[in-house]
């Protein structure tokens, strides 16, 4: 009897909770973690006066709202890398293409307060001599369009994409190729000024987001709960797929893929949507990245960058959601401290570490800990 009252209390709580949370332990622990860390930054944010040793700084505040971006891009890659074994070298190109979305609204806003005191043209347009706006910047002034743009471009590239490439069966290590050579040929076209894009020097000095100032503390604050909500809907979303019946056979996929096809699934068809919907997520995750850092450039093109997003996963456990949460966390938090004490040398950790997972921890900090927790 002594036994039997947990398992029965745990069992009736676990009635009130989301399906796709019910018999996620780890799930429901990095939701619960994610709302108390949340709450406790504001409050120390907002609430604790400044000159308390308490206070908790808005570049911290910054710093924590830009890693749940990260998370966010993690859980997206893990979705088709973790579930459906696509390995995509090319994810940092659906989550700059809403980036830049959300930068072009932002630099709509400036109006004629930028450097020239342009009504309508962004300073770097009128620096190269643009006589008028391109005709893809309009509608951007709008905040409803913008966001409809930053679910719409990465979904709609990564479905052309993804036709093309799946129905062609390419597998393995050549769909990462190729998706590595998208956002390559991202990169260098967005380099170019006559893009249109503000060239290498991107889209910044941002001023408000619906009309609210950026630099204040309060938005700060409210972009981070942004990105906090924003990752606990997509990681809802993300369990609701893999626990379905579609997610078993996304799966089956993964496992046994020409078999999967032989009984009469559509394997494209699920490979296709489920690599969109993984686009529109990381697109969304760039969104909510540039007004916290307050720039987009190319940069966030590079292929590194989506390598990066692959060594999180693998960090934190592929095939586990929340153990691409941990990743990306872990990871850019070791970034931070490590680039801040030895930046030349950070790429050559970040390269062992990759190794000495991939050959000591292949399912990453989340499988070493499930494995301790079963041989206790």
């Amino acid at each position: 009897m002594a036994t039997a009252f947990p398992s029965t209390y745990l069992g009736t709580f676990e009635q009130f909770l989301p399906r796709p949370l019910r018999g996620d332990k780890g799930g429901q622990v990095m939701l619960a973690v994610l709302v108390f860390t949340v709450t406790l930054v504001s409050v120390l944010n907002l609430a604790v006066p400044s000159d308390s040793p308490l206070h908790l700084s808005t570049y911290a505040v910054t710093l924590i709202g830009k890693y749940l971006t990260y998370a966010l891009l993690a859980v997206a890659v893990d979705l088709v890398w973790g579930f459906c074994g696509i390995l995509s070298l090319g994810h940092a190109a659906f989550f700059a293409l809403g980036g830049y979305a959300m930068g072009m609204y932002l630099m709509r806003q400036i109006g004629a307060r930028g450097v020239y005191g342009n009504p309508i043209l962004p300073d770097f347009m009128v620096f190269l001599n643009y006589k008028e706006l391109p005709w893809f910047w309009h509608g951007f002034d709008m905040f409803w369009f913008a966001m409809l743009m930053v679910i719409l471009v990465p979904g709609v590239l990564a479905f052309v994409f993804g036709w093309f490439a799946f129905r062609s069966r390419v597998t393995g290590v050549y769909l990462s190729i190729i998706t590595q050579a998208l956002t390559y040929a991202l990169l260098l076209a967005f380099f170019r000024n006559d893009m249109g894009f503000g060239g290498n020097n991107g889209l910044t000095d941002f001023k408000d987001l619906l009309g609210f100032p950026l630099q204040r503390d309060g938005m700060r604050v409210t972009l981070m709960v942004a990105s906090a909500l924003a990752l606990a809907l997509g990681y809802l979303a993300c369990r609701y797929i893999v626990t379905s019946r579609a997610g078993r056979v996304v799966e089956a996929v993964r496992d046994a893929e020409s078999r999967t096809r032989f009984i009469g699934y559509s394997v494209e068809s699920y490979k296709l949507w489920l690599f969109v919907f993984s686009a529109v997520l990381a697109g969304i995750a760039g969104a909510l990245y540039v007004p916290q850092v307050g720039i987009i450039n190319p940069s966030e093109f590079s292929p590194i960058n989506s390598i990066e997003v692959v060594i999180w996963v693998a960090v934190g456990g592929r095939g586990v959601l929340y153990g691409a949460v941990a990743g990306a966390i872990l990871v850019n938090y070791a970034k931070s401290v490590f680039t801040g004490a030895l930046p030349e040398f950070w790429l050559y950790a970040l390269g062992a570490l990759f190794v000495l997972v991939t050959l000591f921890l292949p399912k990453g900090v989340v499988g070493l800990l499930r494995t301790r927790k079963v041989e206790a």
